[in-house]
């Protein structure tokens, strides 16, 4: 419906597409899994413009952060594929990541287009949304599943076998993953439910700030458990006590979903080389890859 001489109030998929400066097949894609505002008339998608504006902009009408664009940076928490897609795509998005927690805070601050988490939230048996409600409130930011993954304990081979539960911890050298990080939280967590206080486990002063600095910790000797990937267990020939399945997502600033380099993740992450890539990492699971766990309103 319009007006003589005023905006259209409900816009086409073609002007939706030019607005984001997508494909129109991304914006039925978009609309099919809820991640846009849309409106089904006579079997045709309309897009209401008021409520478009709303959604880049956020929920009161103005962005929550400065009001540049946010650095084409990748930060939060480290994913072995993640790492690797973000070269292998020629995305042009650097990466800084330094822990979940770590990557909120600088979404928030626009200090990067998106970050990885992957946050136990014990009260809700889930993963990841009440953090980021918490920290980016109405900023337009959605939150996709970039993948499961098996999570557990990086262990010395002598301790294959004799480490079945994070109790088996007590009294070992255990690297553990900076404050931010999302399998430190997890750790503690484990810790706490098997009764094992902070100074039951010999932590090394240093901590990992990687998952690859973590299994190198173990290969090395240097420690003999930490928590971590499958995948690094694989990649460092150590063994592994699998703990828990994780989802993975990837909390991105709106606008940073159409630029080009996210863009260029997506494209690639669609393409056989990925899905085999994740097969030869082992301990993923990207059967949810890509579904919206959650749209800022």
């Amino acid at each position: 419906m319009t007006v003589e001489g005023s905006e259209p109030t409900f816009l086409t998929t073609r002007e939706v597409a030019e607005l984001l400066r997508v494909k129109e097949r991304k914006v039925y894609d978009l609309a099919a899994s809820g991640g846009i505002p849309c409106r089904r008339v006579t079997g045709k998608l309309l897009f209401p413009r008021a409520e478009i504006e709303a959604w880049l902009a956020g929920a009161d009408g103005e962005v929550a952060r400065p009001k540049t664009a946010p650095a084409n940076i990748a930060a939060g928490s480290h994913d072995p594929l993640l790492d690797w897609a973000i070269r292998e795509s020629g995305s042009g998005l650097a990466t800084f990541f330094d822990g979940s927690l770590d990557g909120l805070k600088r979404l928030r601050a626009g200090e990067a287009a998106l970050a990885g988490l992957h946050v136990y939230e014990p009260e809700r048996r889930d993963w990841n949304v009440a953090h980021v409600r918490e920290a980016l409130g109405g900023a337009p930011v959605v939150l996709v599943e970039w993948a499961r993954r098996q999570q557990g304990l990086l262990l010395a081979e002598s301790l294959d076998g004799s480490v079945t539960s994070a109790a088996d911890l007590a009294g070992r050298r255990v690297v553990r993953r900076q404050a931010s990080a999302g399998a430190g939280l997890l750790l503690d967590h484990l810790l706490a439910e098997a009764g094992l206080g902070p100074s039951q486990v010999d932590f090394l002063v240093e901590v990992a700030r990687t998952e690859t600095e973590a299994a190198a910790a173990v290969a090395s000797g240097q420690a003999e458990a930490a928590p971590g990937l499958e995948a690094m267990a694989r990649q460092f020939g150590l063994a592994f006590l699998p703990t828990v399945e994780e989802r993975f997502d990837l909390v991105v600033d709106r606008h940073a979903w159409f630029e080009p380099p996210f863009q260029r993740l997506l494209s690639f992450c669609g393409s056989s080389a990925f899905t085999a890539k994740a097969a030869e990492l082992g301990g993923y699971d990207l059967s949810g890859h890509g579904r919206v766990v959650w749209n800022a309103p």
